[in-house]
């Protein structure tokens, strides 16, 4: 009986449609990574879009599911008393996080749907990508960001050296976010090579550009993924712990700090970024203490200048001054339940680097990001999308 990806296409025409539209997000990752982070949320939802057809939720997916989907009626029901309203679309949080879930969603289905072969392509695609990218950010560390400023005079407008330096900064993120993933993509003998040249590539780029968390990250990533692979069952059991703790106990920690050490002295011995991150963490515990269950409502964070510019930049507080005691419980249930589902009998490459990619979203949302922004959730379901691409495929298969 006719065999292969075109017999495949006869019997699975989904498998294979969406196997192409991940080739094509994993082909403009890269570019995105360098040239428009704040793209993906625009390149994850279009992906979304184009694999609705294959939106499936399987039993092991419905714990985590439902825990979303009760967060984000409690974040809707929290807007009643936020005291930040929306004035159009594009800031209406709670209106993009409803359309976000189901197109993220499936997108992650269409991962797992993709043909075998197609899902193999497209992660070999983006190993490339990230591999040629990383030669560009070498580049531009030792230019200074020179070919990035280019384009962006050509395509915009002249642009600050210190704000390209902060873009490109930024374009580090990315890179060390996916990177585990992304290099179990490659070809198994080129692997070793094309994770140095990343590793390289997005370490000197974010020393060189002041990105500090990305550092710590290419140290993280290989002890947890390391972790995981040594000790199969116990790590992931360890680190959905450990993640669950830091989203409930963050309030305590902070107050702890502030009330058995000089605060004060500890900011000033501190790095100016991280000395302001210590001010918006103290504000933030104590207006989490006027309302520690039901928060101050979705978005809140905006109007709490100038203790606050923005968010607290740690996701744990930004959800408890929010959403309350409810939404971290929502947020540490939800960890808990992904982290534990990566537990195996046995050691998995491919568990092994999904677990350090998670790791490493952690850090960056403790210590850098507010935690809607579209871009870094739509990050957040890319590095699940990548893990699904390294599962066993769901489409259909020939019987002989």
């Amino acid at each position: 009986m006719t065999t292969g990806l075109a017999g495949g296409a006869s019997r699975d025409r989904l498998g294979v449609w969406c196997g192409w539209v991940l080739i094509a997000v994993c082909a403009a990752t890269p570019l995105f990574a360098w040239l428009a982070p704040k793209g993906f949320a625009a390149l994850v939802a279009l992906g979304g879009l184009l694999t609705l057809p294959a939106i499936r939720i399987e039993d092991d997916d419905r714990p985590g599911l439902i825990v979303l989907f009760a967060a984000l009626i409690w974040a809707a029901v929290s807007t009643i008393w936020s005291p930040f309203h929306p004035s159009r679309p594009d800031n209406n949080t709670i209106l993009k996080l409803a359309a976000q879930l189901p197109l993220y969603w499936s997108l992650i289905s269409g991962a797992r749907r993709a043909d075998p072969r197609l899902q193999r392509l497209a992660l070999a695609v983006l190993a490339w990508g990230l591999t040629a990218f990383a030669v560009i950010l070498i580049a531009e560390t030792i230019t200074g960001g020179a070919l990035y400023q280019h384009l962006r005079n050509v395509a915009y407008a002249p642009m600050r050296q210190d704000i390209a330096e902060a873009k490109l900064g930024h374009a580090t993120f990315v890179m060390t976010a996916l990177l585990p993933l992304v290099v179990l993509g490659g070809p198994r003998r080129l692997r070793p090579g094309m994770g140095l040249v990343m590793v390289v590539g997005a370490g000197s780029a974010a020393l060189a550009f002041g990105s500090d968390a990305p550092v710590i990250a290419l140290v993280v990533a290989p002890l947890v993924a390391l972790a995981v692979w040594r000790w199969p069952s116990v790590a992931p059991k360890l680190i959905a712990v450990a993640a669950a703790a830091l989203w409930l106990g963050a309030p305590a920690v902070v107050w702890a700090v502030r009330h058995f050490t000089d605060y004060a002295a500890l900011q000033r011995a501190v790095p100016q970024s991280y000395a302001m991150r210590l001010g918006y963490w103290s504000h933030a515990i104590d207006w989490i203490r006027l309302h520690p269950l039901r928060g101050w409502g979705l978005d809140a964070s905006r109007m709490f200048a100038p203790g606050i510019d923005l968010h607290p930049h740690n996701g744990s507080l930004q959800v408890w001054l929010e959403l309350g005691g409810v939404g971290a419980i929502a947020a540490a249930a939800f960890w808990a339940v992904t982290l534990l589902r990566l537990s195996r009998p046995r050691g998995d490459l491919a568990v092994a680097a999904a677990a350090a990619c998670a790791a490493v979203y952690l850090v960056f949302g403790f210590i850098n990001f507010g935690i809607w922004q579209d871009w870094w959730v739509a990050l957040g379901a890319l590095i699940v999308v990548l893990a699904g691409l390294h599962q066993p495929s769901t489409s259909p298969r020939l019987s002989e």
